[in-house]
């Protein structure tokens, strides 16, 4: 018996989940205001996302840009079915999310150990024993977790990354009572039959997670590592509105893959996302405005597929004389 082609038959739902307002902002030198950052959340909440990482709630010295955690959260206009959750790095940062109503926290450590000291100043183990903490504080107000690893797919420090270590740090965190993982392509390494073969070992091994694949667009597989998941079974993915963000230690690199850049791609080979593209796009020519400078979007350059064009002003003249040939 053939294989199901997994391209066709009935409307598949993949989630799309945006992680623009922190993993893309928190990059930027310029301070997007309170009040824009607001408005552009509500915006994406409109747009039918499944998840909207709204913000982090971290240390205002160390990234200034999202100094108004709280502000934020208490602020944005929610809508039912939608998560909005925060990335938060430690107790302090929990009690704070949790205080302004997150409806989920996202907990981060690499499975690099050079990348989780160079970029948390820890040792893995003493992140898992820091972020053990804020798991307890989080089960006790009954707030769900999503743990984000980083250098899934490699790091750029110690190159290829065991995926025996991706399982076992899994294992810890899905033990201590983690509801999600989020496999993570921090640096933009992944390549499509790496993902394959991982994502489809991964998710037999841990089926009752909800798996999220965490893609950067670093060397411009991007796409074709979010298909390679799709293929292997994954139905989850972070992508960031415009293609903001990168990672400090991918120098140059462009961001996340871009939200309406995935969402155009699966709806256009008959996916479900549940999202509406020129809402999207309407949210993300925003942009330029808020952060001082273009973005990744090709999008929102070109157009959607079938953006139309007027024909050339001349093109009668020429019309006419090619039918009297």
């Amino acid at each position: 018996m053939s294989t199901p082609n997994v391209w066709t038959g009935a409307r598949r739902r993949i989630h799309m989940q945006e992680v623009g307002p922190r993993d893309g902002l928190q990059n930027e030198a310029a301070y997007v205001a309170t009040v824009d950052k607001i408005a552009l959340i509500d915006a994406l909440s409109d747009a039918g996302l499944a998840k909207i990482e709204a913000t982090a709630f971290v240390s205002p010295q160390a990234i200034p840009a999202l100094r108004d955690a709280e502000i934020v959260l208490r602020e944005i206009r929610r809508k039912p079915g939608i998560v909005y959750t925060c990335l938060v790095p430690n107790v302090r940062g929990a009690e704070r999310a949790i205080d302004a109503k997150a409806d989920e926290l996202n907990l981060v450590m690499s499975c690099s150990e050079t990348h989780n000291i160079a970029n948390l100043r820890m040792t893995r183990e003493q992140s898992f024993n820091a972020l053990s903490d804020v798991m307890a504080l989080a089960r006790q107000a009954n707030v769900p977790v999503n743990v984000s690893l980083s250098c899934v797919f490699g790091c750029p420090m110690e190159g290829d990354i065991d995926p025996q270590v991706v399982f076992d740090w899994a294992a810890r965190f899905a033990d201590a009572g983690a509801r999600g993982i989020t496999l993570c392509d921090t640096t933009g390494m992944a390549y499509p039959t790496q993902v394959s073969a991982l994502v489809r070992d991964f998710r037999s091994r841990f089926g009752s997670l909800e798996t999220t694949l965490h893609f950067h667009n670093t060397r411009g597989m991007g796409l074709a590592n979010v298909l390679a998941s799709i293929e292997a079974g994954a139905d989850r993915f972070d992508a960031s509105l415009g293609g903001l963000g990168g990672c400090p230690y991918a120098p140059g690199a462009s961001g996340n893959v871009c939200t309406e850049e995935i969402v155009q791609a699966l709806e256009l080979m008959d996916f479900d996302t549940g999202c509406d593209l020129k809402a999207l796009i309407d949210a993300a020519e925003r942009l330029p405005a808020l952060v001082g400078h273009d973005i990744p979007s090709q999008i929102v350059k070109a157009g959607r597929r079938l953006d139309l064009h007027q024909p050339p002003k001349d093109f009668a003249i020429w019309r006419d004389r090619a039918l009297a040939r």
